[in-house]
């Protein structure tokens, strides 16, 4: 536990640090990887050159230090965190790595006022977190490991097959290429693909799990990426997978991670998904169904038109069964998308529709997709007035991308 003395002095810090996170956190990224450049291949540099990276730390840093007297409170972002470690392979030696740099970025951003008590206070605060971290990514590294079939690190798979499912949406259908058995996983969870491109370095991907658990197989889908600048290299692993990859070449695969499941209980289950954001939820719904379970399962996919979308005739057979609703709605639609029944709607996800369409006083909501889309979508949840506990979502950048816009008109 943290010494009280030293909860008073993170209490007292707070509202400087939240004022200079972001500074704090532009400041941190640069000296690590000059200082130890072997971390360079736990991150993502699109993300590294949006900035998102730095908004998630700096976001999670004023987390912990707003709830320093009740870190408890902070147990789902801990789980996130761990997740996604456990997904890159990050082990105990690098948490003191990152703690030096931090601490060395702090001294930087707030000059005389960095005093030793304060440096003290916060490598404390550290500390306690960097424990909290490792010993629950300690227990999933083992239950990745003791699963049936299970594995840590990465494993080969050959790609078996290749199926095109939109104008921009590939699957992959992946096998062991040592024939032995594959362990289950949680419907919502991603696979991470280690990719090595010779002249362009990159970080691990995560690719969601777009089929149901209990197959011979996975698969993931990908949707391609448009190729940016040399020094902004998003859409570079997405490309190489749709063009380079063939059947029957190998993939270095890490085990199932991720903390966006499908809960257990017997509340109606409202999946929304925009674009490729569909992968995670497709998965919940097709488990949702082969499991049997009697709650009625609403599944909303929002895309730009058909040519876009992707998985038209799996979301069909899933509109075919008993106890499932789903809607198609398209922003920008082709001249004939809605007179042929491509789509069931135009427009976008509004408060209004979600009254209409969905049981808002009791479902349970999850919610994947780029960001507008989730802003949008928390935003009419929010107006709605559904609980926090009722809100689940899924998003590969700081969450307060998805939540800042609502709060603020709170």
């Amino acid at each position: 536990m943290l010494r009280p003395e030293t909860i008073e002095i993170i209490k007292r810090i707070t509202p400087a640090v939240a004022a200079n996170a972001e500074a704090i956190t532009r400041r941190f990224y640069p000296r690590m990887f000059a200082g130890n450049p072997e971390v360079l291949a736990y991150f993502n540099q699109a993300h590294q050159h949006s900035g998102g990276q730095q908004r998630a730390l700096a976001g999670s840093i004023c987390a912990y230090f707003a709830h320093i007297d009740n870190p408890a409170v902070l147990a789902p972002a801990i789980e996130l965190i761990a997740q996604k470690h456990c997904s890159l392979g990050i082990k105990p030696e690098h948490y003191p790595i990152v703690g030096k740099h931090l601490l060395a970025a702090i001294r930087d951003v707030f000059g005389e006022a960095a005093t030793d008590e304060v440096i003290g206070a916060v490598a404390e605060a550290y500390g306690f977190l960097a424990d909290v971290c490792i010993n629950r990514e300690a227990t999933i590294y083992q239950a990745q490991r003791e699963a049936v079939g299970g594995w840590n690190g990465y494993r080969e798979f050959i790609v078996d097959r290749k199926v095109p499912e939109s104008a921009e949406v590939t699957s992959l259908y992946l096998r062991p290429a040592d024939g032995g058995p594959l362990p289950t996983f949680e419907p919502g969870q991603y696979l991470t693909i280690r990719v090595d491109l010779p002249r362009t370095p990159t970080s691990p991907r995560n690719y969601s799990l777009s089929d149901r658990p209990g197959l011979d197989h996975y698969r993931i889908s990908v949707k391609r990426e448009s190729k940016l600048a040399v020094d902004a290299p998003d859409g570079l692993v997405s490309n190489h997978l749709h063009d380079d990859v063939q059947v029957g070449d190998r993939l270095e695969i890490g085990p199932p991670c991720g903390e966006f499941t499908l809960s257990e209980d017997d509340r109606p289950v409202v999946l929304l998904a925009g674009g490729i954001g569909v992968t995670p939820l497709l998965s919940m719904a097709k488990h949702h169904v082969h499991t049997g379970r009697r709650a009625p399962l609403h599944l909303l996919h929002a895309a730009r038109n058909s040519r876009a979308r992707a998985f038209a005739d799996e979301i069909k057979k899933l509109d075919e069964l008993p106890n499932v609703t789903t809607h198609v709605l398209f922003d920008q639609p082709l001249a004939d998308d809605l007179d042929n029944g491509l789509c069931d709607g135009v427009g976008v996800v509004s408060a209004d529709f979600l009254r209409r369409w969905a049981p808002v006083d009791k479902a349970v909501f999850y919610f994947c997709g780029p960001r507008p889309f989730m802003r949008g979508v928390y935003t009419a949840l929010k107006e709605l007035g559904v609980d926090e506990d009722r809100i689940r979502y899924e998003f590969f950048g700081p969450r307060q991308d998805v939540t800042a816009p609502a709060l603020a008109s709170a």
